[in-house]
């Protein structure tokens, strides 16, 4: 319980082993789409991201929909709880508390499942994506600027030769039937809804590039200027490097590597402006601290956290606001 309340960080090691692992599974699933039936394969893959979509959806509007919902709305509180034993010896496996609001969004959250199910319309796919990338973001986190640019390095190797070298990417990512990349319609303006001719951009090239933005936003926070200088440069390079690649992608008429674009651009942008304000030793010398900016009790690690978003929230901030000593938590690896 205690390690569900905070993030995923990424350290130094983690990074440099992150493109080794990426390569063997990127592999592994080449190998497996050409030696199994690629119906049954992605018919387990559609269940799977099918239940890891709904939560993650729902976790992701939670807030937005707290918005709509009337001061009178009947708000009943509700409590899961599933133990192991009995005695002395029982065991909590899970216990989590809602509400009737959180159900509202599952619900909401499952008709888009059942729509992506059974249609897997290109919508469907783009929001379960997006809820993806979201909660990516929020759950892994940087613990520095030099782990960052060891991880975008590594992926950038990464990506250029899986793209270039061989034909493994495409070919997965064509034959992957689950809502790991967004999709945008080419053929919209002729077909409307019902296009079917699309251009891919993985999650992976909003995530990891995501995580290194987040980084320098928290940067920002500490520099304590009331600023984010740093984390619009890196937008604002994300922006430009996406840009730069569905130009090049038009121009030569093949899939291209969007790291190759992303990486120089998040890394190099953010770093010129740091030499323009001489704030390079302090921006490689920033060691980030969850205490900033505390992370949210996610729906998808229910069977581990105990009580509802907003109440382990305040709760959350009560710890981080307490003054006595807090236990010193080890970053859990990736």
């Amino acid at each position: 319980q205690n390690s569900s309340e905070m993030p995923e960080t990424i350290t130094s090691r983690d990074a440099a082993r992150f493109p080794i692992v990426a390569s063997c599974t990127l592999l592994g699933l080449y190998l497996f789409f050409k030696i199994f039936s690629q119906e049954y394969i992605n018919l387990l893959l559609s269940m799977y991201f099918f239940v890891l979509g709904i939560l993650a959806l729902s976790h992701t509007i939670s807030p937005m929909m707290n918005r709509f919902f009337p001061a009178n709305f009947p708000n009943k509180q509700y409590q899961l709880l599933f133990t192991q034993g009995s005695g002395e010896s029982k065991e909590e496996i899970v216990n989590y508390e809602f509400d009737t609001k959180d159900l509202v969004c599952l619900a909401l959250s499952s008709v888009v499942g059942v729509w992506y199910l059974l249609r897997k319309h290109w919508i469907a796919n783009n929001l379960f994506g997006l809820a993806f990338s979201l909660n990516g973001v929020e759950l892994l986190h940087l613990n520095n600027v030099s782990t960052g640019c060891i991880l975008l390095g590594g992926l950038f190797i990464y990506d250029v030769f899986w793209v270039f070298g061989t034909n493994v990417m495409v070919t997965v990512a064509k034959s992957f039937e689950a809502p790991i990349k967004l999709v945008f319609p080419q053929d919209l303006l002729e077909k409307g809804l019902e296009a079917d001719n699309f251009a891919m951009l993985g999650l992976g090239d909003i995530v990891i590039p995501g995580i290194f933005i987040a980084l320098l936003l928290r940067f920002d926070i500490s520099l304590k200027k009331n600023t984010h200088t740093y984390f619009y440069t890196s937008f604002v390079a994300y922006i430009f490097g996406l840009g730069l690649t569905i130009f090049i992608m038009h121009i030569f008429k093949h899939a291209q590597p969007a790291l190759l674009y992303l990486v120089p651009a998040c890394i190099g942008f953010p770093l010129l402006v740091a030499l323009a304000k001489g704030e390079v030793t302090e921006m490689f010398s920033y060691e980030s601290s969850a205490e900033i900016l505390p992370h949210t009790p996610r729906l998808t690690h229910f069977p581990t956290v105990s009580g509802s978003p907003a109440s382990l929230a305040d709760s959350m901030q009560q710890k981080l606001s307490c003054p006595r000593r807090r236990r010193q938590q080890s970053p859990s690896a990736m």
